[in-house]
């Protein structure tokens, strides 16, 4: 299409109540990649990896192509239709094997199948509609088309809410870390007693803040990404469950011809107040011992975990230790890319890489069962991934971190670090606090709470 509507425009208008509802975005004011947005009428459950096979597989082998839509649909790189969800923390501790995972208090995989969707193009600024042909001749898929069109056409140039940054949320609730500031320092020497063991190299030590808030969730997204802007962020809502997230981290990109890259984040520090601190706080993690080990040692992790995938020979650390700044944090991002073997399809790469090393540190295996046992409870969402999975074979997923969750209990976020040798208490605490403050500040919490981090 030949005009322009921005998806926070169209998702409001088309999308904000649909009980089952998706927005995979590249970010409010984006010049470049694609957003997607849609609404679903079917969603599946899993949490075994036996089960998500069950339930996903047929349709990822089948491969449907038939699509309808403006010409450029088939030219558009990205989500061809198909599966939009997310992969819990915990359904990674099962698929990997390791004992005693928690139970958590939302779906450990959830997805929706899009049979249709809309596809921004940020670079082009152009417009796409697919949906596939049903067994009615494409009938059904064609008047949603026509009338998807006219709802776009009448939403056109219409500007965005300028005060979307200032959208009330709500009295400011408060919110109850998992660990205290004491019990997390406590975590932090136990980590890296079991690092001086030899029983891990690095451990990623998270902990959850749950906030007695029920804010819309839609407005909380906006509210979110107008604060915290990222090139890999969404809204996934499936009936009483919604995941909000402005996630820097790609976690797995696999492209039709089996192509797939991985890009692990580790090593942050904050933004400067002013341009010179900034600077100086750029090159502090530029040069910082401590962050540069870490995320090495996850580069490893992850080429390790790709060759168990990969054709002989393919797999290549493209980018390493590259600084990528967002709207309040620096961090370190390495690139590893690799050939994906041609006996095996996107699940099976998955399942075989899933969590990612980011979130568990490594060894990843003794890693996790180490940090099972530390943290004392789920991490539900957070800490897994989100995105889809394309019906052309095509998979693009990013890490749940900088998220919300919000359920009828209320709303919660997970934030963490990488623990090594190395690691200063004060820094690892301070570290948590700045990640968190942007997802806090979108659900009204406006202090640090006491006894909190």
């Amino acid at each position: 299409m030949h005009f322009w509507v921005d998806p926070e425009t169209a998702f409001s208008a088309l999308y904000a109540n649909a009980p089952l509802a998706f927005w995979l975005d590249s970010g409010r004011s984006a010049s470049a990649g694609t957003s997607y947005l849609g609404s679903a009428d079917r969603q599946v459950l899993a949490s075994t990896p036996a089960g998500l096979i069950a339930m996903l597989g047929p349709e990822l082998a089948d491969r449907p192509q038939s699509e309808v839509g403006d010409d450029t649909a088939a030219a558009l790189p990205g989500f061809k239709l198909g599966w939009i969800g997310w992969l819990g923390y915990e359904f990674g501790l099962r698929a990997q094997g390791v004992p005693g995972a928690p139970d958590a208090r939302t779906p450990d995989c959830a997805f929706l199948f899009a049979d249709r969707a809309i596809a921004f193009d940020h670079a082009a600024h152009s417009i796409t509609l697919m949906a596939l042909t049903g067994a009615d001749g494409g009938t059904a898929a064609l008047d949603w088309l026509t009338e998807t069109t006219y709802r776009l056409l009448s939403l056109k140039d219409q500007p965005l809410n300028p005060a979307v940054e200032d959208r009330a949320v709500g009295a400011a609730p408060e919110a109850h870390w998992r660990h205290d500031a004491a019990q997390y320092a406590a975590l932090i020497a136990r980590c890296q007693a079991a690092i001086h063991r030899g029983d891990a190299y690095q451990l990623c030590l998270t902990n959850e803040i749950r906030v007695a808030s029920h804010p819309d969730p839609v407005t909380t997204y906006l509210q979110l990404r107008a604060a915290s802007p990222s090139h890999h962020g969404g809204f996934l809502r499936f009936g009483e469950v919604s995941l909000l997230s402005s996630s820097p981290e790609q976690f797995l990109r696999i492209s039709p011809d089996r192509q797939i890259e991985t890009k692990p984040i580790k090593g942050t520090r904050p933004r400067g107040a002013t341009p010179v601190r900034d600077l100086e706080l750029r090159a502090e993690l530029e040069s910082s011992e401590k962050e540069r080990a870490e995320n090495l040692m996850i580069v490893d992790l992850m080429r390790n975990d790709l060759a168990r995938v990969a054709e002989l020979g393919t797999v290549e650390v493209t980018s390493l230790l590259a600084v990528e700044s967002y709207s309040n944090v620096h961090q370190l991002v390495s690139s590893i890319k690799a050939t994906v073997r041609a006996d095996l399809g996107p699940l099976d790469v998955i399942l075989a890489t899933f969590p990612a090393g980011s979130m568990t540190g490594a060894p990843k295996i003794s890693a996790m069962g180490i940090l099972s046992e530390l943290e004392q409870g789920p991490r539900g969402i957070y800490a897994g991934a989100f995105g889809y999975l394309s019906l052309d074979g095509a998979v693009d997923l990013a890490m749940v971190i900088r998220s919300i969750v919000i359920t009828p209990e209320g709303a919660s976020i997970g934030t963490g670090g990488g623990i090594t040798a190395l690691s200063v208490e004060a820094e690892e605490l301070e570290e948590t606090r700045v990640k968190v403050a942007p997802l806090l500040a979108a659900l009204g919490v406006k202090e640090r709470p006491t006894g909190g981090l």
